[in-house]
């Protein structure tokens, strides 16, 4: 057995013999005779083996070369441009592919690309020599070797429309559709090149889940004309990275457009009465009170603004803190809301609190499928909700820190009983009727009129948010109801 040959036995690496020799053979002509062939074949060895990849999220820009296995799941258009100096147009295909650990672009140039349009499909599995680059959307490939490989199988989806469980990172091409859960302002800044770059966020929803849509330049402004329940396809965005957290984005080859169509998005929570300190969770209820806008000024000379709600479960209830732009939002007493991406603080006199900041959505859930009647935030005042006393609150988003904590306000809302009673009116035997949304559903179910609350004993079937009067005779502190509607 000849060195070469030794040398490849113990390379594991998808490499002929005859082209490792050949490899071995220009190694030794490169080093103008300063290595002979074993020297060779084990620094070629090595180059071959750094090329070899676990996966497709192991490729990164600045590899010399980068081998792995992949399906194809999109092929794009054929296009050509011209080369500087030469007659011939240039002629190039980007298509996308991934394995189960993420998705990359890869660029086949030339006679490649023509022999992707007739001969390459959607779902076949190839292998793939070629070197990585940053490229507009994220990392690229441009392709230097491709051959089928019909003995290996890849669980990824192939479709035309992705949901938002299917994205994972470096996908591009993506087409989506779902609901906006809710949106944001348009933001400017400053490149490096002096000019101007716009960027607003959006959240979609759809049956698998939700993302947050990051939109740049000309496509910014869509978020501004867009209505929370709208539901928009978006065309050609990419997948990047943020904190963790998927996103999907969309520049300026991309879109955003409103569709109709029906999309469902139910949200999963967490219970109120489960939530722990330093969470970051989802939760949803009814909204119990509501307090006004305050503004102050952080620590930069800037102003920002929140807006305090309570929110309820049938486990317990929770204040919830809506920072910047979130603190306008129309929400008020009987609106039933869906909240996710919020963390769970220390707030005041230890009780818990929910921060809603940059990354939170807040969604007003549809009052046909919630059964709740919502009350406009304007008409706090005369619902009685004025009567809960403001006191300090120190709690705060990462980016909204107020320098004055008296700006944030506090409701003494922290119990039911502590709101005052309808009993306070009514003995026990009277008859009484008493109209309010339902605040806690079960035994008792418990109303608020935003004034007051009454404990409801009653077989009916009441859902939260729903606004209903009772009729029967106070008993021990409770109404005893003959009669729901």
């Amino acid at each position: 057995m000849s060195d070469i040959e030794g040398v490849y036995e113990d390379l594991e690496a998808d490499v002929s013999l005859e082209e490792f020799r050949e490899a071995v053979e220009e190694k030794v002509e490169q080093m103008g005779g300063l290595a002979d062939e074993e020297t060779a074949a084990m620094l070629i060895a090595h180059e071959v083996g750094e090329s070899e990849v676990g996966g497709v999220a192991d490729i990164e820009p600045g590899m010399e070369e980068a081998k792995f296995v992949a399906k194809v799941t999109s092929i794009g258009e054929l296009r050509t441009f011209e080369r500087d100096g030469e007659d011939e147009d240039g002629r190039v295909v980007n298509v996308e592919v991934a394995d189960e650990t993420g998705a990359v672009r890869a660029s086949l140039w030339d006679d490649h690309a023509e022999a992707a349009i007739e001969q390459l499909e959607e779902g076949q599995v190839l292998r793939i020599k070629g070197r990585p680059k940053e490229g507009f959307s994220g990392v690229e490939v441009s392709v230097d070797d491709l051959e089928p490989d019909d003995d290996t199988e890849i669980d990824v989806q192939v479709s035309d429309v992705h949901t938002v469980e299917s994205l994972s990172l470096g996908i591009s091409n993506v087409n989506l559709v779902g609901k906006v859960l809710d949106t944001d302002s348009v933001r400017t800044f400053d490149r490096d090149d002096g000019s101007e770059g716009k960027v607003s966020n959006l959240t979609l929803g759809d049956e698998t889940g939700r993302i947050r849509v990051t939109l740049w330049d000309e496509q910014a402004e869509r978020a501004t004309e867009l209505e929370a329940d709208a539901t928009v396809e978006v065309v050609d965005g990419y997948v990047r990275e943020r904190d963790g957290t998927l996103e999907l984005h969309v520049g300026n080859r991309g879109a955003l457009e409103e569709v109709d169509e029906e999309v469902e998005y139910v949200p999963e929570s967490t219970p109120i009465e489960d939530l722990e300190i330093d969470q970051v969770v989802d939760i949803a209820g009814v909204v119990r009170s509501a307090d006004p806008k305050r503004t102050f000024d952080r620590d930069d000379g800037s102003e920002g603004q929140v807006r305090n709600i309570r929110v309820q479960d049938a486990t317990g209830d929770i204040r919830v803190a809506m920072w910047g732009d979130k603190a306008d939002l129309d929400i008020g007493p009987g609106d039933e809301v869906a909240l996710a991406d919020v963390e769970i603080q220390d707030g005041w006199q230890d009780d818990l609190e929910a921060s809603a900041g940059w990354r939170s959505t807040i969604t007003v859930l549809d009052s046909e499928e919630s059964g709740s009647e919502s009350v406009d935030s304007s008409d706090t005042e005369s619902a009685g909700l004025s009567s809960f006393a403001e006191s300090d609150d120190k709690s705060g988003d990462e980016d909204e820190t107020p320098s004055d904590t008296a700006a944030t306000g506090e409701s003494a809302d922290d119990d039911l009983s502590d709101n005052g009673s309808a009993t306070d009116e009514a003995s026990d035997g009277s008859e009484t009727e008493f109209t309010g949304v339902v605040v806690q559903a079960g035994n008792p179910v418990v109303l608020d009129d935003g004034d007051t609350t009454m404990s409801v004993e009653t077989s009916a079937d009441v859902g939260l948010g729903e606004e209903v009067t009772a009729r029967g005779v106070i008993r021990d502190g409770r109404l005893e109801a003959n009669d729901v509607f």
